[in-house]
């Protein structure tokens, strides 16, 4: 009689309730959003659809994609803690891939649409341009931080060392936007440039904010 009435009231317990962000479907659709982008440049890259200059429209496209996911993956943590949506951390590892993946994109547009594969020109003109030195840096700082992004790279590490690493964020956001913004300083339109420097620098100053003001009150 005991053992029948604990599983009766078991079974008449409601079920708990999982949020939008824990849902197991809430995964697979941030990663299909996240390919967009892409399945629509490849798209229009099919079917001619680019406009005159395809090479020159997927260069600043797959640019303009990395900006835009790294602001993204940085959004994640202030977003969680003024939220309190704790959740939200079930995406930034996926949001930072995302980031390395379209900036992978850009050098490869670049390397193939602008160099055709030519290693030593590639190299000279990376050491020439400055604009393509400081993004080419960028791509540097960031391949070690998306190869470390995984849980038994942070094992591996330790989650000290692991942190020290992952702070080259900072180094690599100023470093994007140096990029963007000598890219465009031959046309003299920083509009854009303006907006995702804005909205880095936000990040990134609520991030130093917020470790200070956790050292103040230890």
């Amino acid at each position: 009689m005991r053992a029948w009435t604990s599983r009766s009231s078991i079974e008449a317990r409601p079920a708990k309730r999982v949020g939008a962000l824990q849902h197991r479907a809430a995964k697979p659709l941030v990663l299909a959003l996240a390919l967009l982008p892409f399945a629509w440049l490849f798209y229009g890259a099919l079917t001619d659809g680019l406009g005159a200059n395809p090479a020159e429209h997927l260069i600043r496209a797959t640019g303009d994609w990395t900006l835009r996911f790294l602001c993204l993956t940085l959004a994640v943590t202030p977003l969680r803690v003024i939220t309190g949506q704790a959740a939200l951390a079930r995406f930034r590892r996926m949001l930072g891939l995302f980031t390395y993946f379209y900036v992978l994109l850009h050098l490869l547009s670049y390397s193939w649409f602008d160099m055709g594969f030519d290693v030593p020109e590639i190299a000279k003109d990376i050491a020439k341009r400055p604009f393509i030195l400081v993004g080419f840096s960028a791509f540097l700082l960031l391949t070690p931080l998306a190869a470390t992004s995984f849980n038994r790279a942070i094992k591996w590490l330790g989650a000290a060392r692991w942190q020290r690493l992952h702070k080259l964020v900072y180094a690599i956001a100023g470093l994007a936007i140096l990029h963007f913004f000598w890219m465009r300083a031959g046309k003299n339109d920083f509009n854009e440039v303006a907006v995702y420097a804005a909205i880095l620098g936000l990040l990134l100053g609520w991030r130093v904010w917020h470790v200070v003001r956790g050292r103040a009150r230890g």
